[in-house]
Order: C-alpha cells, then sequence, then structure tokens
C-alpha cells in the first residue's frame, strides 16, 4: 500500500487534550477505511510564519499513515469540514523515516542547548579591550575634523 505522511494544523484555542481527541478521531477514520497509523507526532504550539484565519500560533500534529489513496480523500474531507484544522499537507513519500522526524530531532536539541545554561557574551556592552575610540565610530583614521564649506575646500585642494 502508499505511504503518506500527513501533518494537519489545529487553532490555537484548542487544548492539548482537543487536539490528542482530533488525532483519535482521524486515526479512527483512517483504520475504518482500511489504512494504519504507524506514527503518531504531536509537535506542540508552534508560532505560524504568518497569520491564518486569525491565529498566529497553531497545534502540528503528524501522522505516517500506510493505506489507499481513498483512506487520504476522506481524511483531507473530514479536516475540510473541521472547524479546528486551519491547515493540512499530504506528501506521498517511498518509505517511512526511522525514529523521530526532523521537527523532534530539532526540538531535542533546542532543549539539549537550553539546559547547557547561559551562552557568554549576547550584548555589545561586554566587549573588553576596545579602548576608547576618540572621534566617534572612525576606527584608524583619528578625529573627525569640523565640516567645511565647498568653496574652502577647494581652495586647499589647489
Amino acid at each position: 500500500m502508499p505511504l503518506y505522511e500527513h501533518v494537519f494544523l489545529a487553532r490555537q484555542d484548542a487544548s492539548a487534550q482537543q487536539v490528542e481527541e482530533l488525532t483519535t478521531q482521524f486515526t479512527g477514520v483512517i483504520e475504518g477505511l482500511g489504512g494504519k497509523v504507524t506514527k503518531t507526532e504531536a509537535w506542540g504550539l508552534r508560532s505560524l510564519t504568518y497569520r491564518m484565519n486569525k491565529n498566529r500560533k497553531a497545534h502540528f500534529v503528524m501522522l505516517n499513515i500506510d493505506g489507499p489513496s481513498a483512506v487520504v480523500a476522506e481524511l483531507e474531507r473530514q479536516q475540510r469540514i473541521n472547524e479546528d484544522i486551519i491547515r493540512y499537507l499530504t506528501v506521498r513519500v517511498e518509505e517511512h523515516e526511522e525514529g523521530p522526524s526532523a521537527m523532534m530531532r530539532k526540538a531535542d536539541r533546542d532543549r539539549e542547548r537550553d539546559d547547557r545554561g547561559p551562552r557568554e557574551g549576547g550584548f555589545r556592552g561586554d566587549r573588553e579591550g576596545r579602548g576608547d575610540r576618540e572621534g566617534g565610530f572612525r576606527g584608524d583614521r583619528g578625529p573627525r575634523r569640523p565640516r567645511e564649506d565647498a568653496e574652502t575646500a577647494a581652495a586647499t585642494e589647489e
């Protein structure tokens, strides 16, 4: 049977329990039509790149589906009807990815980075050894000269 990866976005107003119930409902639809959900991942509440239907965040859920195309057609029809679903995307794949998806690996990596503690630096006020600059940000060029008018500058160049 064909393999699919299906991701849907649920409204930010929905609780985690409601999203879990939606996932259970959609899994029931898939299994009722002869398909099988091999993996379910809830990616949690994440910020959206742009607003969709007045939502700035959404609950992301991914399902790995093993079933005929009729299963996907019915699943997408059910999600079009449901008001809690903002967007969905189904992609046919050659094989399902083993282990956690890239999004889950990224979340683990971010969690590990946060556990290491605060990073050094971060703002320009902590730079040492720069000395006192004279004349602003002109670097090696020395202090600024007062601005001359065009006639005086032309006379000086000749």
